[in-house]
């Protein structure tokens, strides 16, 4: 595997080299202090152009970074359509070094700086950026919430556990295990950085998907989260769910009792409602 320096002097011996490409930075992990440094870690880099067609015409030119295991080009796709500004280049190498390059028009670099503050300024040619920012993941720092914030995350929680209870009842267990991933389990790891918060402060992040949060958690409250990941039959299904209120129900009181926040009756009455409807039908 190529070195930092190494990929440093390629990504800006090349932007140097062509005149198109006037201003260049990091953003991503590679720039936040916090992020232990790996090999996995992507070089998220944006070059900003003067005439960004010329790129998108001919990808000839990327290989000058090496020789690619695969591209992906998101702005190109019609299944996966994007949702970033510009046009993109997802590029794993044979070494297996990850690239992700972004082209952005030089009319962007004023509104490029208000997105994010995890960035850093790696060649500024027209010196455009007079003072170069300092990169922070302050944006993704443990979020406060407010007793309405609380409430939501309450409310969807328990509104969503019918849905998988009604997937579980109907024996479509995809449809439950979609409403258990993609909602239910969301609230919950929700739920749980609020009480990481509530311990250790507000002024950190548990990184990308929440995963340092193991490192902030009791090894019985980890073993109980992760207990409820199996999903591979519906008597699975019943016990994973049932696993997840428990322990949001435990937590939820928790924030709620720190903040002094009112605990909502979701839990009592749904509780009831999950009871009910797994006594007529038994998991089997």
């Amino acid at each position: 595997m190529r070195s930092e320096k190494q990929m440093y002097d390629v990504i800006l011996d090349f932007a140097k080299g062509d005149d198109r490409i006037r201003m260049v930075t990091l953003e991503g992990s590679r720039t936040n202090i916090h992020i232990p440094p790996d090999e996995f870690q992507d070089y998220d880099i944006t070059f900003f152009v003067t005439d960004l067609e010329s790129f998108t015409a001919d990808d000839a030119w990327l290989d000058v970074f090496g020789e690619r295991l695969i591209l992906q080009k998101p702005e190109d796709m019609e299944l996966f359509p994007a949702m970033e500004e510009g046009f993109s280049y997802l590029m794993l190498f044979t070494d297996d070094v990850k690239i992700d390059l972004t082209l952005l028009p030089v009319e962007r670099i004023t509104e490029y700086f208000t997105w994010d503050k995890l960035v850093e300024l790696l060649l500024d040619k027209d010196d455009r950026v007079s003072t170069p920012p300092v990169p922070t993941d302050i944006d993704y720092h443990l979020q406060r919430p407010t007793a309405r914030m609380f409430d939501d995350c309450c409310n969807e929680f328990w509104n969503t556990t019918t849905y998988v209870v009604k997937g579980l009842c109907r024996r479509e267990i995809l449809f439950a295990i979609d409403h258990m991933n993609e909602i239910v389990r969301k609230e919950l790891l929700c739920m749980l950085s609020w009480m990481v918060g509530t311990e250790q402060g507000f002024q950190f992040s548990l990184g990308k998907n929440d995963k340092f949060l193991d490192q902030y958690l009791t090894e019985e409250l980890w073993n109980r989260l992760m207990a409820t990941y199996r999903m591979d039959s519906y008597p699975h299904m019943w016990e994973s769910l049932e696993q997840c209120l428990a322990l949001f129900r435990e937590v939820s009181r928790k924030v709620a009792g720190r903040l002094d926040y009112p605990y909502p009756d979701y839990d009592e009455k749904i509780s009831a409602y999950v009871l009910r409807q797994k006594a007529k039908r038994p998991p089997k």
